[in-house]
């Protein structure tokens, strides 16, 4: 089976659709899988919802999905605050009834950061002020009473792109993320996350009957950057701007 696996669009219609045009030069793929993190940011939330729901894919609820639909308003940061004030009622009420895991083929689990924790990291630790990659030791504890018969995992939530083998061959595939190529997390510790690049990016994995990976293909694709870079500027985000231009955070 050959899936094709988005995550962290963030509002990004642009690069969404550049990712579905893409996948259609490629051959298409006989299953899409949407990691969450749809629409926090400042960009095009209403628009990316409507597109995404007219797809119907298997789609799990990321942190901000559950924010930008559930969380008080006072309480709301701008990012998930400008998502919700776009958002339609129904839109809200789809996002905050997405699954937090998903089987999406046998042997396949996907989830947006953990199994178990919508927002915590699950191969990345922080150094230096960024993410990188944690131990496979730490990695292993963190999957701790995840059934082993699910031998691929698939999971978001850094937009660091990334494939890693357990050591019980079971792997770990995280394609990076669609519309937002870095991002500053201001929660202790504060931490960036960059791609460094501005290209949108997701991934196709090959499995077989048992959701053993066969293939793996990390895909980076450019579209109209400076038309959401605007976008974000338009929204009194000059650091959006800079990360959607770059694929860095300003310094």
């Amino acid at each position: 089976m050959r899936i094709a696996v988005l995550a962290d669009i963030h509002g990004n219609v642009l690069a969404l659709e550049a990712v579905l045009a893409d996948l259609v030069r490629l051959g298409g793929a006989d299953l899409t899988v949407n990691l969450g993190d749809l629409v926090s940011g400042p960009l095009w939330p209403r628009e990316t919802v409507e597109r995404l729901m007219s797809l119907d894919w298997p789609t799990v609820r990321g942190n901000h999905d559950r924010r930008a639909a559930t969380d008080p308003l006072d309480e709301m940061g701008a990012s998930d605050r400008f998502a919700y004030d776009r958002l339609t009622g129904s839109q809200r009420d789809w996002l905050e009834a997405l699954p937090v895991t998903l089987e999406v083929s046998p042997g396949v689990l996907a989830f947006h950061a953990r199994p178990d924790h919508d927002e915590r990291y699950l191969t990345e630790v922080i150094a230096d002020g960024h993410l990188v990659r944690a131990p496979l030791s730490l990695i292993e504890k963190r999957l701790t009473g995840i059934d082993p018969s699910h031998r691929l995992l698939l999971s978001g939530h850094s937009h660091r792109p990334d494939l890693i083998r357990l050591t019980d061959g079971r792997m770990l595939f995280n394609p990076g993320s669609v519309g937002d190529p870095a991002y500053r997390d201001d929660s202790a510790p504060a931490h960036v996350s960059e791609q460094g690049s501005p290209l949108a990016r997701y991934g196709i994995v090959e499995v077989d009957g048992t959701g053993t990976l066969t293939s793996v293909e990390f895909r980076a694709v450019a579209y109209d950057q400076e038309a959401a870079a605007r976008r974000a500027e338009e929204s009194g985000r000059p650091e959006w701007a800079h990360a959607l231009r770059t694929g860095f955070m300003p310094a």
